[in-house]
């Protein structure tokens, strides 16, 4: 087949004309697949069908802006993301929420660990298994950070996306489902009085006019800058991992700072990750795609694990079914999974699914740097 596109400057527009349209889909028709599918899968599906029919020309003009545009969103990406984040409303959480949210990670970290040595992953699925356990320590995002630390390839970061779709879909409907069983199970793990007032905690969310455009150039000031630092020689195992890590540290230092006040920092980032996965889905191709049950069976395992150490930990600890499921679906699905569920017990809780979530931001790059390197360990 003729290939259809070989410039650079149509390339990237077309995949912002890609994003632009699903995202309006999302939010203003009542469609759905929207449901089953969220809209960063979509995209990445699309694209990737786009890329398999080949309407992108491989060719070094489409590469080169494909590198560059990758290499600079995602630093950008993580600083505006992590602005977000109000270390002094996660003191605030209870006992009950803090243990949850660790014992989570634990129990996710764990679970990767063991199905990637029972499933004998070789070095490519291990590292796409490594920046799915980045997803599901933080979001998408944090996906995109350690795929691209750990040179995830395209088609190997596509399993990893459908993976992370079809569980965390599945996921959120079982927790859901367990709402109405809460009193039972807290009188399981003799966690009643557990449950305090947490309706004051909030997030770091703000109030005001968006400011988009100083918050594009400062994201913008900030890629340049860590991408200027690794260039020099300043370079953390490799030159991804070093913008990630330096993106991240600037992000957490301006959250300090009246930087976190600017409003519209959570729109300006997803636009950014939209635009990436985008961009990764034009690399992949469709046909590479015939193993992916495996993987998702693989991905329910990690689930398995997680459940029954999560539930274990409940009654050892004396946690309540909201503790847990929150911790969880914070982790596993991100800000807007974790305020429906919290919705679902109670709207004034709605505050501590959001903040949890924001904190995986930050523990999700780290957390699945660290698996992602056990598990291609592991492999090799």
């Amino acid at each position: 087949m003729r290939q259809m596109i070989s410039s650079p400057l149509i390339y990237i527009s077309l995949l912002a004309l890609l994003v632009a349209l699903i995202t309006l889909a999302e939010q203003k028709t009542r469609f759905k697949i929207f449901k089953f599918i969220p809209a960063v899968v979509m995209i990445y599906i699309v694209s990737m069908i786009l890329a398999s029919f080949g309407v992108f020309e491989q060719n070094e003009e489409i590469d080169d802006i494909y590198s560059n545009a990758k290499k600079n969103l995602l630093p950008a990406m993580l600083f505006l993301i992590l602005l977000q984040i109000d270390f002094r409303h996660f003191a605030k959480l209870g006992r009950s929420l803090l243990i949850s949210y660790f014992l989570a990670l634990f129990s996710l970290s764990l679970g990767f660990i063991a199905v990637s040595a029972v499933f004998n992953f070789g070095t490519e699925m291990a590292s796409a298994f490594g920046a799915l356990s980045g997803s599901w320590m933080g979001g998408v995002a944090n996906m995109i950070a350690v795929g691209s630390a750990l040179n995830v390839s395209q088609e190997a970061f596509g399993y990893a996306l459908i993976v992370d779709s079809v569980n965390y879909t599945l996921w959120i409907m079982f927790l859901l489902f367990l709402v109405p069983f809460a009193y039972r199970f807290n009188s399981f793990t003799s966690s009643h009085e557990q449950m305090v007032k947490l309706s004051e905690i909030g997030c770091a969310c703000t109030i005001g006019a968006k400011r988009y455009w100083l918050l594009i150039l400062l994201a913008i000031l900030v890629a340049f800058t860590v991408n200027l630092i690794a260039s020099i020689g300043f370079v953390v195992l490799n030159y991804t991992t070093t913008t990630v890590i330096l993106a991240t540290i600037l992000g957490v230092a301006g959250s300090f700072t009246r930087l976190k006040q600017i409003s519209g920092s959570s729109e300006v980032a997803t636009s950014m990750l939209y635009i990436l996965v985008a961009l990764i889905g034009s690399k992949a191709l469709f046909e590479n795609f015939s193993n992916v049950g495996v993987y998702v069976l693989a991905g329910f395992c990690i689930l398995v694990i997680h459940a029954l150490i999560m539930v274990a930990g409940a009654k050892i600890f004396r946690l309540d079914l909201f503790s847990i499921a929150i911790a969880s679906l914070s982790n596993i699905g991100g800000v807007a999974s974790a305020s429906i569920l919290a919705a679902a017990y109670n709207k004034s809780l709605v505050g501590v699914g959001v903040l949890m979530a924001i904190m995986g931001y930050l523990i999700g790059t780290f957390g699945g740097l660290a698996v992602g390197n056990i598990l291609v360990w592991i492999a090799g």
